[in-house]
């Protein structure tokens, strides 16, 4: 097994990818959606083929659920990051339990899928707090490398920020919106995914859905009922590897 987990201490064991030196990176994306930023990186992950997962806001998702359906129309795969993007450690379980479901119902409502993915705002957590993600049907996710896009660096910075942390097998944190509001410029961030995905595929890495990389951490588990659809498959190329999977 290549299940990578953060350490299982009282913040409890997120997955965050799979063994280091392993081939795949996924690249994940919070806060959206967000005009117009969001969809303009849809057009930049499209030209290069490649799948990401999107942790998206609840509140967002209900004001534009266009840019939700477009994601999942894309082969992206979604994740629950609550519904206004509260600190989850000072919740009571009642709210705690609104802010998931409330995000889940707008995903699905919006998009057809129904998220199995979770991430927690401000990557704040504690034990008590993902089990009751896990009793809803959800996989909490963290990242072990992040190119910190929000304190809105040039885009050559995030890419160098990033290929000092990448070894192989990361999920990788990036932003595509801002949790106050919509709008949010993250135009840079747009920018510097473009370096990002021409760097590392250059250097033979292939990206994945978080919900594949799941899959290939555990790969004699069944499909979840609530599959999500499967992700754009990368085009060989100069470059590019090709991709083998079934």
């Amino acid at each position: 097994m290549h299940l990578r987990l953060a350490a299982a201490d009282w913040h409890g064991a997120s997955f965050t990818g799979l063994a280091p030196g392993a081939r795949q990176l996924a690249l994940t994306f919070d806060d959206g959606p967000n005009d117009p930023d969001t969809p303009r990186l849809l057009e930049v992950l499209a030209r290069h083929g490649v799948p990401a997962t999107f942790f998206l806001i609840g509140r967002f998702v209900a004001e534009r659920p266009d840019i939700a359906r477009a994601i999942v129309a894309a082969g992206h795969a979604v994740g629950n990051h609550t519904h206004t993007h509260p600190d989850l450690t000072t919740l009571v379980p009642a709210a705690l339990e609104q802010e998931l479901d409330a995000a889940s119902r707008a995903i699905e409502d919006a998009s057809g899928v129904r998220p199995r993915l979770f991430r927690p705002p401000f990557g704040r957590r504690r034990r008590r707090i993902l089990a009751t993600v896990r009793a809803r049907g959800m996989t909490p996710v963290m990242w072990r490398a992040a190119g910190y896009d929000w304190k809105a660096g040039w885009g050559d910075h995030i890419v160098r920020t990033l290929e000092s942390q990448v070894r192989g097998g990361e999920v990788i944190q990036l932003h595509d919106g801002g949790h106050r509001r919509l709008g949010i410029d993250r135009s840079r961030g747009v920018r510097a995914t473009d370096g990002i995905l021409r760097h590392f595929l250059e250097e033979g890495f292939e990206f994945v859905t978080v919900t594949e990389m799941l899959r290939l951490a555990n790969p004699a588990e069944p499909e979840a009922p609530e599959a999500l659809p499967q992700p754009v498959k990368p085009a060989a190329g100069p470059g590019r590897p090709a991709d083998n999977r079934p």
